[in-house]
């Protein structure tokens, strides 16, 4: 291996400083001798001056080499082993060390190992038994997320400090939906976010006081309720309710909120109330002149052309008053057809669930469905599965159509399902004739029609040939579901399984009147994130192609939380980067540009300390971004490059690889802005307890020390 002349330095450095201060020893002797004496040595060693140099340079070197091999073979191998067993104590999944040095160091690595054998068999005994006792618990958390995720009302439950501890899919998706300030990937709900950001700090202070009054009154079951706004201009309905301490009943420890959005409905209300209103005030003066012109009317004294003028007022005002009154009819009609229930289901669930009825139930065969998997729809399922049955049942019975097929794309903003058969065609009077007949499905007959449950859907129904191929189809417009349900199915679809939306040891966290830099890292909010970006160097036009996200809340990783955002740099991506982080012009051509997505990071950040490695650089980038975006990032910052400087000074690489591999961190997606953030997140969770193993434990101690490693000086 080739020597750096670093090494070289290092090695002469103590024999040079040996040499040195033996020089200094003899001049002193000579000083202390006196002058004929002094002439004397001078006398003999004169001669043979150069050959004692010499030899006293080259016994200094070596024994300097020898003190330093010394130093290599005791100390800092002492020093390295020590800090790689501290983090082999902390890695998840841990291996025996293996550091080169002397026999007396190899004794004490062996010893180590056998400890950490010890260590990961007792670990694995008590895991064992922490499992077998968290089963009934985990069951129960389980339950309660299967339940939560079903609800079609959208719940969140906060402690005191307005800290979400709890939330289910509809909140999410009924938030985003709501917000028109949010983009790029992020949220307004999380756990350990604050529901501020969705309410106001001092209207939901005010419900919380009512409930307290109610419980200290006695109240069995307090709850309130209040209307309010969001700043899309949507109006939801909040209910209250309060969870309690376990030990105290009548103390609070939190508040649940169940949400309504009733911006629809109050429209609707609104706009009846106006036609009530509208109907009233003009019949009201409608019927006075008809009762003027009716009382005038049976005058006998009344000449015919005033009789014919009266009359006219009469007819004028009663066809006044018959359209205002089918003005407000059609208008209740189509609110009740509006408010009839429909659920949101995927449609491949739907063409699934009426395949199978039809067999079942008939001598039909279904074939294999043209079907978007993707789509979802706003429907009665119950109906719209009897309105399928209906038409197959009367195509086998009165046509003897042996196989069907179902189609399900999206036309526009309305999805399309079409009923197909080979074969035998039906005239379009047969077909409005099954279409205004009372459904009858094995023998049991409805009191709709397929009529009424296209005109329920608000959609459309009609029949069709496809000559090319022979073969027939009646077709239904069916309303899509809200654009939240698109996601759902997407996340259901390539996600994970059930995501955790809820951590209930932050009940037992309070904010209080503590200054952040005294809270402990164990308790605080981080944002882990990263950048890609087009060069590295920021004062000189480089720019963030992509910026990646994501949290942790008490001590734990939020990985279904996250920001994940391409960036037009709108400059040209040098070639030889697009190896490293993958990211080509083409893939950032049509993306937003940094102004449009820095306020959305910085929303998803608000409330947190932002963790980066390497963090000099990231920040420079993004102060570089303050003054054109008017975004500023004030929050306290930590760096996962200069930690690992405080917890390993002895170790020659820290490196976001290196740190992993010592930590035992499995590292993915490096690289990307996005698993980037998801590893030094991981990284940074394994050294918060070897921060606290050195007295390291608040955010204002690790600030502290970071900052006084060497690798605080680099700048960007």
């Amino acid at each position: 291996m080739k020597t750096d002349w670093r090494e070289w330095a290092a090695a002469l450095a103590p024999g040079l400083v040996l040499a040195a201060w033996t020089l200094a020893a003899g001049g002193a002797l000579l000083a202390t001798l006196a002058p004929a004496e002094r002439q004397a040595v001078l006398a003999l060693l004169a001669p043979r001056a150069a050959l004692l140099l010499m030899l006293a340079l080259v016994v200094a070197i070596a024994l300097g080499w020898l003190l330093r091999k010394a130093w290599l073979d005791w100390g800092a191998a002492a020093g390295r082993l020590a800090e790689q067993a501290q983090a082999l104590a902390v890695a998840d999944q841990p291996k025996d060390l293996a550091l080169p040095g002397a026999a007396e160091v190899q004794a004490v690595q062996a010893a180590v190992n056998e400890l950490l054998r010890q260590r990961r068999a007792l670990r694995a005994d008590v895991d064992e038994r922490v499992r077998a006792a968290a089963r009934d618990i985990e069951l129960e958390r389980s339950r309660l997320a299967a339940l939560m995720a079903e609800l079609t009302q959208s719940v969140v439950v906060c402690n005191l400090d307005g800290r979400i501890l709890l939330y289910n899919n509809r909140a999410r998706l009924q938030f985003r939906a709501l917000s028109d300030a949010v983009a790029a990937g992020s949220e307004l709900v999380g756990i350990g976010r604050s529901i501020y950001a969705v309410f106001d700090r001092q209207l939901v202070a005010h419900a919380l006081e009512s409930v307290q009054q109610r419980l200290q009154r006695g109240a069995a079951n307090p709850s309130t309720q209040f209307v309010t706004s969001t700043r899309g201009g949507q109006l939801l309905r909040v209910q209250m309710a309060p969870v309690r301490d376990v030990a105290d009943e009548h103390q609070v420890t939190g508040f649940v909120l169940m949400l309504d959005n009733i911006t629809r409905d109050f429209a609707d209300e609104s706009e009846r109330d106006k036609m009530l209103h509208q109907l009233t005030e003009t019949s009201r003066s409608s019927l006075g002149n008809l009762q003027a012109a009716v009382e005038l009317l049976d005058d006998p004294e009344l000449d015919a052309a005033t009789r014919e003028r009266f009359q006219g007022v009469v007819r004028d005002e009663v066809a006044a008053m018959s359209r205002r009154i089918q003005d407000v009819a059609r208008h209740t009609t189509q609110a009740m057809k509006t408010r009839w229930p429909l659920e949101e289901m995927l449609g491949a669930d739907l063409v699934a669930a009426a395949g199978r009825r039809i067999e079942q139930l008939f001598a039909c065969r279904v074939a294999d469905s043209e079907v978007d998997a993707q789509l979802w729809l706003k429907v009665d399922s119950y109906s719209m599965l009897q309105a399928l049955a209906y038409l197959a049942e009367r195509l086998v019975n009165e046509y003897e159509v042996k196989l069907v097929q179902f189609r399900l794309g999206q036309q526009g903003g309305r999805a399309q399902l079409d009923l197909l058969w080979m074969g035998a065609g039906i005239s379009t009077e047969i077909v409005m004739a099954w279409e205004t007949d009372a459904i009858t499905v094995a023998g049991e007959t409805s009191a709709l029609t397929v009529r009424d449950v296209v005109e329920r859907h608000g959609g459309a129904f009609w029949f069709e040939r496809e000559r090319v191929r022979h073969a027939s189809f009646f077709r239904f417009l069916l309303p899509l579901a809200a654009e939240g349900a698109q996601l759902e199915s997407s996340a259901l679809l390539h996600g994970d399984s059930r995501p955790e939306y809820y951590d209930f040891d932050l009940f037992a966290q309070r904010e209080g009147d503590a200054q952040l830099a005294d809270r402990k890292l164990a308790e605080l909010a981080f944002t882990v994130f990263d950048t890609e970006t087009t060069g590295l160097n920021p004062s000189q036009g480089d720019q963030i192609i992509q910026i990646g996200a994501t949290r942790i809340v008490a001590a734990k990783l939020r990985r279904q939380e996250v920001f994940e955002q391409l960036v037009d740099p709108q400059r040209d991506i040098p070639a030889a980067g697009i190896p490293i982080h993958g990211i080509t012009p083409e893939m950032v051509a049509g993306q937003p540009p940094l102004a449009q997505v820095l306020p959305a990071f910085h929303a998803f950040a608000q409330d947190t300390v932002l963790v980066a490695h390497n963090a000099a650089f990231d920040m420079r980038f993004l102060q570089l971004a303050e003054s054109p975006t008017g975004v500023r990032f004030e929050q306290p910052v930590l760096d996962t490059l200069l930690l690992s400087a405080v917890i390993h000074p002895q170790q020659e690489s820290h490196r976001l690889e290196a740190i992993a591999e010592r930590l035992g961190v499995t590292i993915l997606g490096r690289h990307t802005a996005l698993g980037d953030a998801m590893v030094t997140a991981e990284v940074f969770l394994k050294m918060i307890p070897l921060l606290a193993a050195q007295g390291i434990h608040t955010l204002g101690q690790a600030r502290e020390a970071a900052q006084k490693t060497y690798l605080a000086r680099v700048q960007y």
